[in-house]
């Protein structure tokens, strides 16, 4: 059986699916047979993806959501249920990528992003938790990181905090979850090229002990293996995805 079909008539959450990675993600999930439910603020993307699904043939809806704010994420789980009756994948991708001399960074700006990965992936697994609860079958959360959560470079303080507060939220609510038979794992994507890959250098590739720049395909295969229900041993873990960079010695070459 191919994985994808594992997912056939299965309810998944994406955050901040607008876009990007949560964009790949939700139209991924289409493919595989899910009903998506299409989260984020940015109502024109997230519609767009959502009518690009069910072009498709899927099953999908948007809801516009803040994850910072308890309400607009209860309002998520509440019509997720009313429109699919379960809810038995979430996707906590919701986050923004900003980064800022030290000097410079204001306390708003520390808590803005501190509360977009934190605080919403906290409350989306909180409230999709409570309702997958009393469902029977595997239920699972896929919280994404990065790999800034293990190194980082100048100017990342507030990013790297937050990526790696959902690293370790992930294994706190893997032990607080399990009890209930819910999942919860986690992916580090490394340098993921969203757009024109086409247009990377050929240095770009191969500085990666793997050869190449990760693409979206990559990160959504690895959020897959994670949702899939046959891996009901896996939780817990934070699997990264970078073609071997934080593995590597960066150290330049003594002459």
């Amino acid at each position: 059986m191919e994985l994808s079909v594992r997912f056939q008539g299965k309810t998944v959450i994406v955050t901040g699916a607008a876009s990007g990675l949560g964009q790949a993600l939700a139209r991924a999930y289409g493919e595989a047979g899910a009903h998506v439910v299409l989260a984020d603020l940015n109502e024109q993307g997230g519609e767009r993806n959502a009518a690009a699904i069910r072009s498709g043939g899927g099953h999908a809806v948007f809801v516009r959501t803040d994850v910072r704010e308890e309400a607009d994420v209860i309002r998520l789980m509440d019509e997720t249920l009313a429109t699919f009756g379960a809810i038995h994948v979430l996707i906590n991708n919701a986050g923004v990528a900003r980064f800022k001399p030290l000097y410079e960074l204001s306390t708003a700006e520390w808590d803005d992003i501190v509360s977009i990965h934190l605080r919403g992936t906290f409350l989306c697994s909180r409230e999709a938790a409570l309702r997958m609860r009393g469902q029977a079958g595997d239920r699972a959360l896929v919280n994404i990181a990065s790999t800034r959560a293990l190194m980082s470079e100048p100017g990342s303080e507030a990013y790297a905090a937050a990526k790696g507060g959902i690293v370790a939220m992930t294994h706190a609510l893997a032990l607080s979850l399990g009890p209930d038979r819910i999942r919860v794992n986690c992916v580090s994507p490394g340098w993921i090229r969203t757009t024109a890959y086409e247009s990377l250098r050929a240095i770009d590739h191969a500085q990666h002990p793997a050869g190449r720049v990760g693409k979206v395909e990559d990160i959504v295969r690895a959020c897959f293996y994670l949702a899939d229900p046959s891996n009901d041993f896996v939780t817990g873990i934070n699997l990264v995805v970078d073609g071997g960079m934080t593995r590597k010695m960066i150290y330049e070459p003594e002459p």
